[in-house]
């Protein structure tokens, strides 16, 4: 696929950068290879690739889900500038 300059003077303001006059033509062909390879890619046999998320065969950790209270509530409430009968205290929004 070539590109233009026109369409490259679009790309540019659509990506809000300032690209000179003179450098259009320079990154339209420069555009225009990368395209290139990336329609190469297309050409790839892919049929039986399983997909990856990561380049290194890796497993994380996993931990029994359990639920708890936390039991540190007064640890917590340390925090809190005015507490009271264990609970936060904030002043009153709405009249």
């Amino acid at each position: 696929m070539a590109l233009d300059k026109a369409t490259v003077k679009t790309i540019a303001f659509l990506a809000r950068i300032k690209v000179p006059e003179e450098d259009l033509e320079h990154l339209a062909g420069e555009m225009s290879n990368i395209l290139g390879w990336v329609e190469q890619l297309g050409e790839v046999d892919t049929e039986g690739v399983e997909p990856m998320t990561s380049g290194a065969e890796t497993t994380l950790p996993q931990r029994e889900d359990s639920v708890t209270d936390g039991d540190a509530r007064d640890q917590v409430l340390a925090n809190a500038p005015q507490p009271e009968d264990g609970f936060y205290a904030v002043p009153k929004v709405l009249e």
